[in-house]
């Protein structure tokens, strides 16, 4: 596809496909229930090449998305320099590094697969009294898998930091619309 579309790199494949993956409401940071997703984009083609651009623009809002969280915790005082996945985002690696690469931090894929079990297992030690704390358990328990920095090339980066802010200007727009169609109905 992106030779079809003489595209520089994987990502720039969504150049005119945007999701604010918002779902179920944004729990974090915004904490707003009534968020929803919306696409900006779409064409009447219903090809398996349209449906993998769709899920490629998915994953990149899904990235901004976790950018928004640790730019605001930082904000707040916390030094987040590192993404350690876990759960459904760390059973694809390839997403991570072909598509948005957390193009601001390296994220790490834990080598167990299944991460969650793994951090079940690490507060069960713990409450079991086979280690004194969290972070005992989780030195002996936890290992670093893959590690995928972040892109150097520095289109990469303008390119997710245009679609970043497209990422927010669709959740203002949302908040616009909102404010619009109350005023109509007041």
């Amino acid at each position: 596809m992106m030779l079809d579309l003489k595209c520089p790199f994987l990502a720039a494949l969504t150049e005119d496909t945007h999701v604010l993956p918002d779902y179920h409401g944004n729990r974090s940071p915004i904490a707003d229930p009534k968020s929803k997703g919306m696409v900006c984009g779409f064409t009447l083609d219903t090809s398996e090449k349209q449906l993998a651009l769709l899920y490629l623009a998915t994953v990149q809002g899904i990235a901004y998305g976790t950018r928004h969280i640790v730019e605001r915790c930082n904000a707040h005082g916390h030094n987040i320099d590192t993404i350690l996945a876990c759960g459904g985002l760390a059973k694809n690696p390839p997403i991570h590094s072909r598509t948005c690469r957390y193009h601001w931090l390296p994220i790490i894929l834990p080598r167990e697969n299944e991460s969650v079990l793994l951090g079940a297992s690490i507060l069960g030690a713990v409450a079991a009294k086979k280690f004194s704390s969290l972070n005992e358990a989780m030195r002996a328990m936890n290992a670093a898998g893959q590690v995928i920095h972040p892109s150097k090339d520095p289109k990469v980066k303008k390119f997710h930091d245009a679609k970043y802010r497209i990422f927010w200007e669709l959740y203002e727009q949302q908040l616009s619309h909102r404010s619009i169609m109350a005023q109509a109905l007041a």
